[in-house]
């Protein structure tokens, strides 16, 4: 199977600082799972909180595909026992929605809702539910290491969803994706393209991230000097990892998933040390409005 996911939030949403087109429409959704499928695409990630996509999802063919979905997220302090009713009751909805009996994955769409007091009654939940075999693996989705770390020392995770990328090689040079992989953790990678940045000229690159221009000028020359498109670095170099398990992408059209698929083929050469940043202003999307 093609170690590509397909990443959703675009199938309910207009998400992403490079989005042009807005949400995709339901028939071009429906062309791009089938093109996918054909592709030995078998992994899709989506969301309640990703507007429609699980409703168009259940509405296209991902017979035979792999299904992660997502926890809501809870604003309060700490975990109540209303709170595990919602979390049985979203996964009924979302399996309604998505037209399924069971899903690939459930994970934790704020990991530090586990460590909110009460935290464990949610985890206690989703074990039910996997013995239910309503859910096969249970995850997190996680933007820092110290949440892996805090997570990991008081309950046993299947799947990791963490952001990396070409720039964001955090959780590589620290070890933990090595940790991971070593326990048997499946990796996910998102966050490929950083929301679509990585792939944007210098024209057309809001201004909010020229205080980082000389990043973008060593980026750009070493594209240039070794011949290769920014999809065709930001791809390679993620999937040459064979510590992560699945790198998801999000596309708007069936075209951009030829590409991408295109794309992912061939060398890459040695990456300049000078990509790797740790500024979290940056690496985080979350802080761009802040920067």
């Amino acid at each position: 199977m093609n170690k590509i996911g397909l990443g959703t939030v675009k199938f309910g949403l207009d998400y992403g600082i490079s989005s042009t087109k807005g949400q995709v429409p339901f028939d071009e959704a429906r062309n791009i799972i089938a093109y996918a499928k054909a592709n030995n695409i078998d992994l899709v990630d989506t969301a309640p909180s990703y507007g429609e996509s699980e409703k168009v999802l259940g509405k296209v063919n991902i017979s035979k595909m792999n299904i992660i979905t997502k926890t809501r997220h809870f604003s309060q302090s700490r975990i109540h026992d209303d709170d595990v009713q919602l979390i049985q009751n979203d996964l009924t909805n979302s399996l309604e929605h998505l037209g399924v009996k069971g899903v690939y994955g459930l994970l934790f769409h704020n990991a530090n809702d586990l460590l909110k007091p009460g935290g464990s009654k949610l985890y206690e939940t989703l074990k039910k539910l996997k013995g239910q075999k309503k859910i096969k693996k249970i995850g997190i989705s996680i933007y820092e290491q110290s949440q892996i770390e805090q997570v990991l020392s008081l309950y046993d995770l299947d799947i990791i969803q963490i952001p990396f990328n070409i720039f964001d090689r955090r959780l590589l040079e620290s070890g933990m994706i090595n940790i991971l992989h070593d326990q048997g953790i499946e990796i996910h990678s998102r966050s490929v393209f950083l929301q679509g940045l990585l792939l944007m000229s210098e024209k057309d690159r809001p201004s909010i991230f020229t205080k980082w221009n000389k990043l973008w000028k060593v980026w750009h020359e070493w594209l240039n000097d070794n011949r290769l498109t920014a999809l065709e670095a930001s791809l390679r170099y993620v999937l040459s990892f064979t510590q992560i398990s699945k790198v998801l992408i999000g596309v708007e059209t069936t075209m951009q998933l030829q590409q991408i698929l295109n794309s992912s083929k061939g060398t890459l050469p040695e990456v300049p040390d000078e990509l790797s940043i740790i500024d979290p202003l940056l690496l985080n999307p979350t802080n761009w409005k802040e920067t």
